[in-house]
């Protein structure tokens, strides 16, 4: 804000600013307060040092913090002298990462603060190049005794992050921000022209450039800077550069950033006793030609990428990175400033495929102004003068010299109000592209050319409704009608989640995009489809390098992260989406999975399994089995189950395998599901259909069978259930499973409740003896008598 300060006044808080800013059009993402959590240090003179009494490695210092007597602290520290200038923090203080500073004792010795290095400030040698990286902070800035330790070294900024959209490369700088401010507001823009003095030389006795691709280099202007003083930056310099993300390196290449961030135009400094010859080439690269970059890596380029080369190699990747040998080193005497402007989508295009995103890059790519070359280097010129970092040598390389002339649009002030359904007079209008920088000539808008965004009226158009104010448009209706509403698909979605959430279920949302090694972290087996992913050609990050194949590694993410953070127990789902390649098809399968986890005190398998036999019952799906599965290694081979439909598997769910729970790092018992939502959707009685109340009384028999351990309850029920007529079978119910001593061993007993009532009449008993009979034979085909 001190920067922008420079180029317009604003008698405002920062909080109006932000608003203000992103109603006009420049969206705020937020702000920064520098220094905001350090509080209560000043600026400290050591009167005297002496040993402490009781450590070796101790020392007891007198200060004078502008108080009216000075304080003692016990340090450890090894530079502290007496009259060095230090920062105090004092009892009560408050230092980065919620440290709090009290007054206390050090081996028996009383200590009434603490003196602070860089790192304890948050700052590091780049801020502060003079002073050491381990050891006290000793200030050698121009500051008082008792100073607060903001002002003394400019820690009292407040630094705001905007989101610029492509199409305003414009305001990735201070005087595209200014522009924008000086609009908002309607106060004067204090735009700044560069001087210097050139000494009597000619620069084209040194320097010769030539473009041999005026497609991809539009304009390319070079300065000579003779007896380089390479030097830390003064610390204005270096405030307002680390304020705005960019690490202070030495005043030529800080100039250079500087001078990219207040005007937006790149440019970079190249050592001149590398340049070979002189000469300076704009060419593209030969096939086959390397070049080494100044992050020390070595790039194979291609024909189609634009370097900066001299008589025999290249030197920079135009737009992008220098190489090693063009940077500015502590014995560089001569350097060479260049600015430039190359073709956006080519900058684009090579930093892609060289892997590298820069700051120069980022702004080139969405195409700049070939004018502002000229006031960015001049700029740069003035500021070693100003820096007494050197001696302009005389006359300027222009090579290209193309200007972009200012764009003309047809100025249809009524066609504007009836497009923004406004009544704004033309003297109104004329005002505010004047705010803009557009002038009003007859019937014609001159745009300026740093606005390539402006190309039709409908662009004015939207340029006069930010400034004028979206919240004074009047709110109209829209003509026509619009009628939206759920697919079937969402609806089952929605109804789905809202029965999750109505067990007990919290919904969590992961990223599709996971490590490479999902498939290892959960036993999957070496022929399984699940390997088969699909590859990310430029992922973010490692741990984003293919898309999924199972949500079962997702929820096993966010459980782990949830019993790390101590919660004793944590019930979630989610609706999570899978990639599984098709063969022959450039893109894969994409399908929806319904994802469960669980772990806690207290929760087992039938936690999970009641949860989704809930899922099944309420979404009616009539004709599911639960079916034991011991095949799937990502679960316990003794507590899983799956999901079957007709002849389908739908689902998986049971307890996670103990190995893949060290995999994951997770010291419990944890329980998951998957479920297919497309066959879930495909299998549900959607519309639902009103049954009568019955008329006549129900017949109950219970049955407690006899039969092997291993035999299960749902094979038992399923063979009840198919032995009956479904016209009177109301309901079977398990009510008892019991094993002791009057029991076999390796035997159980199972009880279950069945209820049948008719529709049409009352059930004899004759007729009841007879169905029970028949499921007694057909339990005993399985091994199950009647105890």
């Amino acid at each position: 804000m001190k920067w922008l300060g420079d180029f317009v006044e604003l008698d405002t808080d920062i909080k109006d600013f932000v608003h203000r800013m992103t109603m006009s059009g420049s969206k705020v993402e937020t702000y920064e307060v520098e220094g905001s959590d350090v509080s209560n240090v000043v600026v400290g003179k050591i009167l005297s040092v002496e040993k402490h009494p009781d450590a070796d490695k101790l020392v007891v210092c007198q200060l004078d913090v502008g108080k009216e007597a000075p304080i003692q602290i016990v340090t450890g520290a090894s530079n502290v002298f007496p009259g060095a200038i230090v920062p105090v923090a004092l009892d009560g203080s408050n230092l980065p990462g919620g440290i709090k500073i009290k007054k206390g004792k050090l081996r028996g010795v009383e200590s009434n603060g603490m003196l602070c290095s860089l790192a304890e400030l948050n700052l590091t040698t780049n801020d502060f190049p003079y002073a050491i990286k381990d050891g006290i902070f000793i200030i050698e800035e121009d500051c008082t005794v008792g100073q607060d330790i903001h002002d003394a070294l400019s820690l009292n900024d407040t630094c705001v992050e905007f989101e610029i959209t492509s199409n305003r490369p414009d305001c990735l700088s201070v005087i595209g921000l200014a522009r924008e401010a000086a609009a908002t507001y309607n106060v004067p823009l204090k735009l700044h022209t560069p001087e210097y003095t050139e000494n009597s030389e000619n620069i084209n006795d040194m320097l010769s450039a030539k473009i041999e691709n005026n497609k991809l280099c539009k304009r390319y202007m070079a300065k000579v800077v003779k007896n380089i003083k390479v030097e830390p930056s003064p610390l204005w310099m270096r405030e307002r550069l680390r304020a705005s993300g960019v690490r202070p390196i030495n005043n030529i290449v800080d100039i250079t950033n500087y001078v990219m961030l207040e005007y937006g135009q790149p440019m970079h400094a190249f050592d001149y006793k590398y340049v070979t010859d002189g000469q300076i080439i704009v060419r593209n690269a030969k096939d086959g030609e390397t070049i080494v970059t100044l992050d020390g890596e070595e790039k194979k380029l291609t024909e189609s990428m634009l370097v900066i080369a001299d008589s025999k190699k290249p030197m920079a990747v135009a737009g992008v990175m220098g190489g090693e040998f063009s940077g500015i080193m502590d014995d560089t005497n001569t350097i060479v400033f260049e600015s430039a402007c190359f073709d956006g989508p080519s900058v684009r295009i090579t930093a892609k495929k060289l892997g590298l995103r820069t700051e120069s890059s980022g702004r080139f790519e969405k195409g700049l102004d070939p004018n502002n070359c000229k006031a960015a280097l001049d700029r740069a010129c003035e500021l070693i003068q100003m820096l007494g970092a050197g001696e302009i040598v005389g006359g300027t390389i222009d090579e290209g010299n193309y200007e972009t002339e200012p764009k003309k649009i047809k100025f249809e002030c009524d066609w504007m109000n009836s497009f923004l359904s406004l009544n704004v007079s033309r003297d109104e209008m004329i005002d505010i592209l004047a705010r803009l920088d557009c002038k009003v000539e007859g019937d014609y808008i001159i745009v300026p050319t740093y606005r390539a965004d402006l190309e039709h009226k409908a662009d004015i158009a939207e340029e006069i409704a930010r400034i004028y104010g979206y919240d004074r448009i009047p709110t109209t209706q829209l003509s026509g009608t619009a009628c939206a509403a759920f697919t079937p698909e969402q609806k089952f979605e929605r109804e789905t989640k809202n029965l999750l959430v109505a067990s007990g279920m919290n919904e969590v949302v992961t990223f599709s995009f996971v490590p490479a090694n999902v498939p290892d972290k959960l036993n999957v087996a070496e022929d399984s489809k699940l390997r088969d992913c699909v590859v990310i050609t430029n992922p973010i990050s490692e741990d984003m390098k293919v898309m999924r194949t199972s949500a079962a590694g997702s929820m096993l993410e966010v459980l782990t992260r949830n019993y790390n953070n101590r919660n004793a127990s944590a019930k979630l789902f989610e609706i999570a989406t899978v990639y599984t390649p098709v063969e022959g098809e450039d893109l894969p399968d994409e399908h929806r999975i319904v994802s469960l986890g669980m772990y806690g005190d207290g929760v087992d398998f039938f936690d999970l399994k009641g949860v989704v036999d809930v899922l099944l019952s309420r979404l009616c799906i009539k004709n599911a089995e639960i079916v034991r599965k011991t095949d799937n290694s990502t679960y316990h081979p003794g507590r899983c189950a799956a999901i079957i439909v007709g002849d389908k598997e739908i689902g998986v769910f049971g307890e996670v395998h103990p190995e893949v729970l060290g995999n994951y790092g997770l010291d419990c018992k944890a329980y998951i599901a998957e479920i297919e939502l497309r066959d879930l959707f495909a299998n549900a009685k959607t519309e639902k259909t009103y049954k009568a109340l019955p008329k006549f009384p129900a017949t109950t028999r219970d049955l407690a069978l006899l039969c092997d351990d291993d035999l299960t309850v749902a094979e038992l029920e399923k063979t009840i259930r198919n032995s009956i007529s479904s016209t009177i079978l109301e309901n079977v119910e398990l009510f008892d499973v019991y094993k002791g001593k009057q029991i076999e061993e390796n035997k159980k007993s199972v009880a279950f409740n069945i209820v049948l009532r008719s529709a049409e009449r009352t059930l004899t008993d004759e007729e009841t003896e007879a169905v029970i009979k028949k499921v007694l034979k057909n339990l005993e085909k399985i091994g199950a008598t009647l105890r």
